[in-house]
């Protein structure tokens, strides 16, 4: 896949390994929840798949971009993948899943409200949709891919005006991933300090997307050069579920339709 299309964090580069096991974590957890019909949406390059798909008896994959649909096609014949810019999801009818799961996308969708709108009507009555994102108070500095970053309370209050019922937790981390929480921050602030113009709030975010990902490989880079067994010995059971997203790294998030 071409890089610059999306942000990038791959199980394959060995300093994104941390971000690695924090995205794989919601799948470990709803891989023993799901089942019936399910849908992912934004599913990428396809992190946690093989973990779902023996669980279920139908799974669809929706992705932006081409060609991860067709790799995916190709690794995956269990499942079935379609290309689709959402929202709406004109290409789905209404109460068809049982399950939608959607991991680090709503961030990245202008119309989020029409987004989740989309979600409930493409659920049966009694399914559930299990979302994640980033936590805005644990985020180090703006992410140019993202449309916007949400706090607990925002993403409660706007599920909550969509859906029937919304069970609110957050994905953290035991000390090992603190730590490497913090020294990122250090190292982020190293960074910024050379942003005196506050570059980063003040441009379009379509001016910054590369250097925002050269200079995150460069940081990652860093840490795993400065700290190379604390980098290479997180795994996802190092990320906890808790019951307050407020201080948890990501939101995590089940929303239920009656």
């Amino acid at each position: 896949m071409s890089i610059f299309k999306t942000e990038i964090t791959s199980d394959s580069i060995p300093s994104d390994n941390p971000i690695h096991q924090r995205l794989l974590k919601p799948y470990t957890i709803v891989k023993e929840e799901i089942g019936g019909n399910v849908l992912e949406l934004g599913c990428g390059e396809g992190r946690g798949i093989e973990m779902i798909l023996p669980k279920v008896d139908s799974f669809l994959g929706l992705d932006k971009i081409e060609e991860v649909i067709r790799n995916l096609t190709e690794k995956y014949p269990d499942g079935q993948f379609m290309q689709s810019v959402f929202p709406p999801i004109d290409i789905l009818e209404s109460d068809v899943f049982d399950f939608v799961i959607s991991f680090q996308v709503i961030e990245h969708v202008r119309k989020d409200r029409l987004f989740l709108e989309e979600i409930y009507r493409i659920l049966k009555p009694g399914g559930l949709a299990i979302i994640t994102t980033p936590n805005i108070r644990m985020s180090l500095s703006r992410n140019p891919w993202h449309i916007r970053e949400y706090t607990a309370r925002e993403l409660t209050d706007l599920s909550a005006s969509i859906f029937d019922k919304v069970i609110s937790k957050g994905i953290s981390g035991n000390p090992k991933v603190m730590q490497y929480h913090e020294d990122n921050r250090k190292s982020v602030e190293k960074i910024m300090r050379f942003d005196f113009f506050d570059l980063q709030h003040r441009l379009p975010g379509f001016l910054l997307k590369i250097p925002y990902e050269i200079l995150n490989r460069m940081n990652r880079n860093t840490l795993k050069k400065s700290d190379n067994e604390l980098v290479e010995s997180i795994t996802f059971e190092d990320y906890l579920v808790t019951d307050n997203p407020d201080e948890s790294l990501d939101l995590f998030y089940y929303l239920y339709k009656k």
